[in-house]
């Protein structure tokens, strides 16, 4: 069983459960002064104490998947990356899986769609940088043979992984969902990590002599997937979305590119570039390069983008209640904003897994696959 099987989960859980049992039950009879006493009064509150534990890291796992397997949790995983070649001409998108989606008839992709795990190659920022494409099952279906799709990037957080958005937020289910419900468009999920640099935070900035991360998102990741998959070309086409800081890479792209990205979707986002131990110095001293990494102040002093913005916020939990309020506060037409506003919810899987469904019907709705 693997280390984020649910069946781990439950049976680290009932081991918590018997030796909490056992404990209570044996105490009495362990209460002599006897070394074996001794001996079993200590065995037993290990044995619990290592069971809650196990039981509490594998829950805080399953929810964040800091660790994918065993031998990455243990250190055992010392597969090296493979350099992909291109040759000029050749795709940007250098696919190196696939699977289907966990639903019935799922491995069918004209029924269930299909996850493509990809290399996507930056010809002008020079990066590559693993990802997941999901392509509904529209995308195989005869009725939909001469169909271009809109198509939405997705990041995570720092220092996430792009598969914590298929495992830990489900954004391909939740799109599969919502468009069998009928309430939005099947389109094209292209999901990355915004730590294309890794282990360095580049907060999707253009950092002089370093990487090129917003070039990355904004020129290289369109050039590549259009080429690939048939998918529409204009802003009408591509949204962006992301939770934490790809909330503010998602919210940056929309409002400095809005003739690549005709939305973005912020799920806690914050409104300026970070700047700590993880991203060093981004900015290297530029005032004007600080200030535009800074969504308030390009909002204020930058005229208004043609894009459409989606941001969200919880009044009790979330450090980025006011921020947000301020934000909406300085759009002006043409560009839109709309907002999700919880009465409660933290900075976390769960928050965002409730923000998802909307957000991505809300994105539909603005793309056109044109």
């Amino acid at each position: 069983m693997g280390l984020t099987s649910h069946k781990v989960l439950a049976l680290a859980a009932l081991l918590a459960v018997v030796s909490f049992a056992a404990t209570v039950w044996l105490w009495p009879r362990l209460a002599r002064r006897s070394g074996r006493a001794v001996a079993g009064r200590i065995g037993l509150l290990f044995v619990t104490q290592v069971a809650v534990f196990a039981s509490v890291g594998l829950m805080a796992n399953n929810s964040f998947l800091f660790y994918g397997s065993w031998a990455d949790l243990f250190g055992q995983e010392q597969t090296p990356g493979v350099v992909v070649d291109h040759e000029v001409g050749s795709r940007d998108v250098h696919i190196v899986g696939k699977q289907g989606l966990d639903v019935p008839g799922g491995t069918k992709p004209a029924v269930g769609g299909q996850i493509q795990k990809v290399v996507i190659q930056g010809r002008k920022s020079k990066i590559a940088s693993p990802a997941y494409v999901y392509l509904p099952p529209q995308y195989f279906q005869q009725a939909y043979a001469k169909r271009t799709f809109p198509v939405s990037v997705v990041l995570t957080g720092y220092p996430g992984t792009a598969e914590n958005l298929l495992k830990g937020l489900h954004f391909p289910r939740t799109e599969y969902d919502q468009v069998k419900a009928g309430k939005m468009k099947p389109m094209v999920l292209v999901m990355l990590r915004p730590t294309v640099a890794p282990p360095r935070d580049t907060e999707c900035v253009d950092i002089k002599g370093g990487p090129q991360s917003e070039t990355f998102f904004a020129k290289d990741v369109p050039e590549a997937v259009r080429t690939t998959y048939r998918v529409g070309t204009g802003p009408r086409s591509w949204g962006f979305i992301g939770n934490s800081t790809g909330g503010y890479c998602a919210l940056k792209l929309a409002i400095h590119h809005p003739n690549v990205y005709g939305a973005g979707a912020g799920l806690s986002a914050y409104y300026r570039a970070a700047e700590d131990p993880t991203t060093g110095d981004l900015f290297q001293g530029s005032k004007a390069e600080r200030d535009r990494a800074d969504l308030l102040w390009s909002l204020t002093h930058r005229p208004a983008p043609k894009t459409s913005l989606l941001v969200t916020t919880s009044k009790a939990g979330e450090g980025n209640y006011r921020s947000t309020m301020r934000f909406m506060a300085k759009v002006k037409p043409p560009t839109e904003v709309s907002s999700i506003t919880l009465t409660s919810g933290g900075h976390n899987f769960n928050t965002w897994r409730r923000e998802i469904p909307a957000s991505l019907v809300w994105l539909s709705s603005r793309l056109t696959g044109r």
